[in-house]
């Protein structure tokens, strides 16, 4: 079984000894940390917290306890029940909250839950803030509230609306331009709350012929939720059998978001940023941001605007968020198909990027395989070296950017190799001893033997 305490929240396997996955007991105990960090930030006055779930199948059991563990505190809590990681995100300032917590493991199995901790802005909370509740935990310095106290909770199933709303209200989502187009599209929401949203957005945005696949929240996912390739393939065939126009495909909660063209080829989950930026940056122009593991293409796409520049951050959505609003991006996100348009709020948000994209494929003229062949197209190797424990890992990845040191090398976060349009990024795990070794090239064999470079030079120097 599997527990991870990060600074972003706590995530593991259900089932299993307290400490040793994400058991009961464990909820309560970062539930009671997170809120007991929250009161003392709030100034120990009255507190709020806006709770939501993805569908999997412990999360009505989560969300029971880290309620009751909330009210326990005295702390008021707006449930939203079933719901989505954006979704939670804009609403925790509506509620003018002072926190949120989203119940959802994202792309995990379903064996797996987490708790993903919110600030009252709604954005995942910073890495010293995670550290503070970590702290707390670890001395179990709680404070529990008097009878007289007890928090409340509240069940509120407006936000669904509220979401949608908020993206047609966008001025680059042009309903009537998506309603003439007359898409058919195909969903796939691996059986979460995307199964709700999705196909609701669609209906406001004007789209009649929805093809739902796997859109009832049952939390038995029918196959791996994580929107790769090789977990589409039925809704590939899907697609050419009836004659989509488009797929979409989110994560259980929808905060990634993936297109399979209309010939059943992936638009790539790289290339999701990639094209919506483009749409953005047509008709807004600005800054761009992705983090260092994600396609170089969305640089390229970037420079095509006169004025615009790209920034890249470590991984991590929280860094990323930093970076833009450190160069003040008017959009950035990740290669995993995450979308993080700040006009609406800073988190990845699946329900935004269909309404931008839908648009800017609509507006095209073209089908979503030719829109795709309009970008740079790269190919990105993932690869993984296993080191000895006690390794130096550190000194191993200082020494890979001195041996490359005639080269574009950024080490905000690892080590980043440029070789012109191709790079290479080596990071090291926080959990294992591992480094994780990510190539692009505009060949996947260039890009495999790139990265195989770099391991012999690692294995060389280990």
């Amino acid at each position: 079984m599997t527990l991870i305490k990060s600074i972003s929240g706590i995530r593991g396997t259900i089932g299993g000894q307290p400490g040793d996955a994400l058991t009961p007991l464990d909820a309560v105990k970062f539930s009671s940390a997170y809120g007991s960090w929250l009161i003392d930030r709030n100034g120990g006055n009255k507190t709020k917290v806006v709770i939501g779930r993805d569908a999997r199948l412990s999360g009505k059991m989560i969300s029971n306890i880290v309620t009751s563990t909330l009210n326990g505190l005295g702390i008021d809590v707006i449930d939203l029940d079933l719901s989505t990681t954006p979704t939670v995100e804009i609403a925790v300032p509506m509620e003018k909250a002072q926190g949120g917590i989203i119940i959802t493991a994202s792309h995990n199995p379903k064996q797996w839950n987490a708790l993903k901790l919110l600030n009252e802005k709604g954005e995942f909370i910073s890495d010293a803030d995670g550290k503070a509740i970590l702290k707390i935990a670890e001395d179990d310095a709680y404070n529990y509230a008097e009878v007289d106290d007890l928090g409340t909770t509240t069940y509120n199933s407006s936000y669904l609306e509220a979401h949608i709303q908020a993206v047609l209200d966008l001025p680059l989502v042009d309903k009537s331009e998506i309603e003439k187009a007359n898409f058919k599209i195909a969903v796939d929401a691996v059986n979460s709350t995307g199964g709700i949203f999705v196909p609701a957005l669609l209906r406001a945005l004007g789209v009649k012929d929805i093809i739902q696949l796997y859109c009832d929240p049952t939390g038995h996912f029918p196959h791996n939720p994580e929107p790769l390739p090789e977990n589409l393939t039925e809704i590939s065939a899907k697609i050419k059998s009836e004659g989509a126009h488009l797929g979409i495909v989110v994560d259980p909660d929808v905060d990634r978001l993936a297109f399979v063209c209309e010939d059943g080829s992936m638009f790539g989950e790289e290339y999701t940023l990639v094209a919506i930026s483009d749409y953005v940056l047509k008709h807004t122009p600005g800054n761009t941001v992705s983090n260092l593991s994600s396609t170089i293409s969305l640089r390229e796409v970037t420079e095509r605007y006169n004025g615009c520049s790209y920034a890249a951050s470590a991984v991590g959505e929280v860094n990323v968020v930093n970076k833009m609003k450190e160069t003040n991006a008017i959009i950035g996100g990740e290669g995993n198909g995450g979308v993080i348009y700040p006009e609406v709020h800073y988190g990845r948000d699946a329900l935004v990027g269909i309404g931008l994209f839908l648009t800017h494929l609509a507006k095209s003229g073209m089908t979503s395989s030719q829109l795709r062949a309009t970008y740079p197209n790269y190919h990105i190797s993932k690869n993984k070296i296993e080191l000895e424990a006690g390794m130096d890992v550190d000194g191993i990845l200082n020494n890979v950017a001195k041996a490359y040191s005639e080269n574009e090398v950024d080490t905000t976060d690892g080590v980043k190799i440029y070789f012109g349009s191709e790079w290479v990024h080596l990071r090291k795990s926080n959990t294992e001893p591992i480094i994780r070794i990510y190539s692009e090239s505009a060949s996947e064999s260039k890009a495999n033997e790139l990265a195989n470079t770099i391991m012999d030079k690692i294995r060389a120097l280990a």
